[in-house]
C-alpha cells in the first residue's frame, strides 16, 4: 500500500517552526546562562524532533544538516564542550540555516549557500575547535554531575486502527522508545485481532506493553508518541526504581547517531523531543485556517439570521409572544456564546510574534556597538491569527527604530548618567475590549526641534505653524520623513514609519506616541481583538446605513448655525467647545441623494484619527451594534473610504467606514 505523505507536510512545517522558535529562544538564554543544563536539553530535543520528523517525510537535506548540529549539542549536554559566546553564535547561525532549509522544503528553491561551511564548522566545534577553550578538559575541571536514579516504566501503547493510513509505523515508535533507555521486556497485545476473513490490511490491530528502564521523565517518554496520542491509547506507569540506581543504562542507538547518510536511515517523529510536554488530560488538534474561516462565516450567517428573527418578532400573535420571546432569548444567548467560542479558536498568543524580537535586538545591537536587553510582558495576550500575521512587520520596524534611533552607545548613555545597557520593552495588555501593544525604550526620546526643522525643510509645515506635541509626533509618520543624520543599513531613508501607520490602520487600529527628551519613547498600538467582528455606531444617510468604528467615535451633536463656519483656504469647520474641527459632508463623498445637507438639521459625529479630529455630517444616529464584517474587495472591488460591509437584521446591507481612507477623501472635498 502506497501512502502519500505530502498531505502531512503542513503539520511537519508547523511543528518545525515551533521547534526552531524554541531553539532560538533557548540559545539566546544560554548566552546569558551558559551553566543552565536544561536549556541545552531543550535545544537538543528541538533539533532531534526536526531531524526525526524530516527523515520520516523524506527531507534528507534537513535531516543531514540537523545530524551535525545534534552531534555537537550531544557533547555539550554531556559537558564535554562548554558553551562560549563564539559557540552560541555558531549555533544561532545553524538555526538560521536550518530554518532556511525548512523553507526550501516547503516552498522550493536552491539550498542556502552556507550549508557546507556550517557543517564543517559544526564538525570542527564538535572535535574541540571553533575557539572553544573549554572542551574536553571540562569534565576534568568540573565536579561530576549528580547521579540520576533510573526507573522502570510500564508503557502500554495501543495504536488507533487508522494509524497506518496516516503514514505512521508503530515499530518505528518502539525503536524511538528504545533510544531513551533499556527495554527489558516487550509483550504484544493481540486481543483486538479479528477473524482472518474480517481482517483489513490497512488497519492496525496489535498493541504493545513495554517495560522500559530509563533515567528520563514520563513526559519525555510520552513525547515519543506526540504525533499519535490523539488517536491512540497510551499509558505510562512507574513500576519501580531500577536495581542499580544511578548506574549507566544500556540503550539502543545513541540519540546523536544516524545511519548511513546516503541511505537516509532516520528516527521517526520526535522521540525525546517535545519542548512543550503535553499533559495526559489535555490534547489538541491542528486545523487549517481555511476551515476555521469557513466556520466563522457560518456563525456570522447564524448571527445575521438571529437578528432577522428578532426583527419580525413583533408580528407574532400576542397569545404566543411570551413563549416565543423566551425561546428567542435562549437562542440569542446560545448564538452569542457560540460566536465567542468560535472566534476564540482563531485567537493566538502574541508570544508567537514577540519571541522573534530578542534575536533581532541582539544582532542589531551587536552590529551598532550597543548593549541592549529586551523586556517582554503580556506575551500570553491573544489576538486574531490574521492580525498576528500582519502586525509582525510594523512591530519589527518599531523595534529596529528603538535600537537604532532611540538608544545610544554605552559611552553616550554613561555621559547622560544612564547605565551602559539600554532597555527595549515590548508589552501587551487588554484595555476596553481592545489589545494594546507598547514598544518602548529608555533612550534619547524624540527631539522635537529636529522634527520641526525637518518638517519645515520638507514643506510639511510652515515656519510659523504652532503645533502641539501630539501633532509634532504625528509628523514622523509622513512618507519620506527621517531625522537620521546619515543613511545606514538600518535607517535614514525615511521609509518605514508611514508603512507602519498604514499597516496598523488596515487592521482598524491606531498608533500614538509618548516621548520625553532624554528619557525615552513609547509607541502605543491599539487594535481590535479581531477583524471579523466590529463594534460600531450605525448612522443613516439618505436612506443608506453606514457603520462607524466605535473605537474612533468621540461624540455626536447637532450644531448651531453660528458654529458652522467657512474658513478661506481650509473649507468648512464646526466649532467644538471653541476649537475649529474640519467638517466633512459624507453625502458628497459617497454621492447619497436625499441626504440632509443643512448641518443644523442633521447630526455631526465627532471622530478622531491620529490625534486629529473630524466632524462627519449624517442624517441621524441608529445606535450601537456589533456587526459581522464582510469583505467588499473580495466580492466586488476596493472602494476608497469603505473597509467592509455587513448585513443587518432586516437583511439590508450597511457599509463600514474606513476612517483613515475617509480622512484622505475629505481632503479632496
Amino acid at each position: 500500500m502506497q501512502i502519500d505523505l505530502k498531505r502531512f507536510h503542513t503539520a511537519f512545517f508547523d511543528e518545525a517552526a515551533e521547534h526552531l522558535a524554541v531553539m532560538e529562544e533557548s540559545l539566546l538564554a544560554l548566552e546569558r546562562m551558559p551553566e543552565d543544563g536544561e536549556l541545552l536539553n531543550r535545544i537538543f530535543r528541538a533539533a532531534h524532533s526536526v531531524k526525526g520528523a524530516s527523515g520520516t517525510f523524506g527531507f534528507t537535506d534537513i535531516a543531514t544538516f540537523t545530524h551535525s548540529l545534534e552531534s555537537l549539542l550531544d557533547r555539550m549536554r554531556d559537558r564535554e564542550i562548554m558553551p562560549t559566546p563564539a559557540l552560541v553564535e555558531l549555533l544561532l547561525k545553524s538555526a538560521d540555516v536550518l530554518g532556511a532549509l525548512v523553507a526550501v522544503a516547503k516552498d522550493g528553491g536552491p539550498l542556502p549557500p552556507a550549508v557546507e561551511q556550517l557543517v564543517a564548522a559544526l564538525d570542527e566545534a564538535r572535535c574541540g575547535g571553533h575557539g572553544n577553550a573549554a572542551t574536553t578538559t571540562a569534565k576534568n575541571s568540573d565536579p561530576p554531575p549528580p547521579k540520576i536514579v533510573a526507573c522502570e516504566y510500564t508503557v502500554k501503547f495501543v495504536p488507533g486502527h487508522d494509524i497506518l493510513l496516516y503514514g505512521m509505523d508503530p515499530l518505528l515508535l518502539l525503536r524511538d522508545l528504545s533510544q531513551l533507555g533499556k527495554i527489558a521486556e516487550v509483550t504484544a497485545d493481540t486481543s483486538r485481532l479479528p477473524e482472518l476473513t474480517a481482517l483489513v490490511p490497512e488497519e492496525c490491530y496489535v498493541g504493545w506493553v513495554i517495560r522500559l528502564v530509563t533515567d528520563r521523565s514520563s513526559d519525555e517518554i510520552r513525547a515519543v508518541f506526540v504525533f499519535v496520542e490523539d488517536s491512540s491509547q497510551i499509558s505510562i506507569e512507574t513500576t519501580s526504581a531500577a536495581s542499580e540506581a544511578g548506574s549507566a543504562i544500556p540503550a539502543g542507538p545513541q540519540s546523536g547517531e544516524m545511519g548511513s547518510r546516503g541511505a537516509g536511515v532516520l528516527t521517526t517523529a520526535s522521540a525525546a523531543s517535545q519542548p512543550k510536554a503535553r499533559n495526559v488530560e489535555t490534547s489538541s488538534i491542528r486545523v487549517s485556517v481555511e476551515k476555521v474561516d469557513e466556520l466563522i462565516n457560518l456563525v456570522g450567517e447564524l448571527v445575521i439570521a438571529q437578528s432577522m428573527v428578532n426583527q419580525v418578532i413583533g408580528q407574532i400573535p400576542a397569545e404566543i409572544l411570551p413563549v416565543m420571546q423566551g425561546a428567542l432569548a435562549t437562542m440569542d444567548r446560545c448564538t452569542r456564546d457560540l460566536q465567542e467560542r468560535v472566534m476564540s479558536v482563531r485567537m493566538v498568543p502574541l508570544a508567537s510574534v514577540f519571541r522573534r524580537f530578542p534575536r533581532v535586538v541582539r544582532d542589531l545591537a551587536g552590529s551598532l556597538g550597543k548593549q541592549i536587553t529586551v523586556k517582554i510582558t503580556g506575551e500570553d495576550t491573544e489576538l486574531d491569527r490574521q492580525m498576528i500575521e500582519q502586525i509582525a512587520d510594523p512591530l519589527t520596524h518599531l523595534i529596529r527604530n528603538a535600537v537604532d534611533h532611540g538608544i545610544g552607545t554605552p559611552e553616550d548613555r554613561q555621559r547622560s548618567g544612564k547605565p551602559p545597557e539600554g532597555t527595549v520593552g515590548l508589552h501587551a495588555y487588554h484595555e476596553g475590549g481592545n489589545v494594546v501593544i507598547e514598544v518602548s525604550d529608555d533612550g534619547r526620546g524624540l527631539d522635537h526641534e529636529r522634527i520641526r526643522r525637518k518638517a519645515v525643510a520638507k514643506g510639511l509645515i510652515g515656519p510659523e505653524d504652532d503645533l502641539g506635541e501630539t501633532q509634532l509626533h504625528a509628523l514622523i509618520f509622513a512618507p519620506g520623513f527621517s531625522t537620521a543624520e546619515q543613511v545606514t543599513d538600518v535607517s535614514g531613508r525615511g521609509v518605514g514609519m508611514d508603512v507602519v501607520k498604514r499597516n496598523i490602520e488596515a487592521l482598524n487600529g491606531s498608533v500614538s506616541i509618548e516621548s520625553a527628551p532624554g528619557h525615552g519613547s513609547t509607541f502605543r498600538i491599539r487594535l481590535p481583538l479581531t477583524m471579523a467582528i466590529l463594534d460600531g455606531l450605525a448612522v443613516s444617510l439618505g436612506g443608506d446605513i453606514y457603520i462607524f468604528p466605535l473605537l474612533s467615535v468621540i461624540e455626536s451633536f447637532r450644531p448651531k448655525a453660528v458654529e458652522v463656519k467657512t474658513i478661506a483656504g481650509r473649507g468648512e469647520v464646526v466649532m467644538v467647545r471653541g476649537k475649529p474641527v474640519p467638517l466633512v459632508r459624507l453625502h458628497r463623498i459617497f454621492h447619497c441623494p436625499g441626504a440632509i445637507t443643512e448641518p443644523t438639521r442633521g447630526l455631526v459625529v465627532l471622530m478622531e484619527h491620529q490625534g486629529k479630529k473630524l466632524g462627519i455630517l449624517v442624517d441621524d444616529l441608529l445606535g450601537q451594534l456589533q456587526v459581522v464584517m464582510k469583505s467588499i474587495e473580495s466580492n466586488y472591488r476596493k472602494v476608497e473610504g469603505l473597509s467592509a460591509a455587513t448585513i443587518l437584521g432586516d437583511g439590508q446591507v450597511a457599509f463600514i467606514v474606513d476612517v483613515p481612507g475617509l480622512t484622505r477623501l475629505a481632503r479632496g472635498h
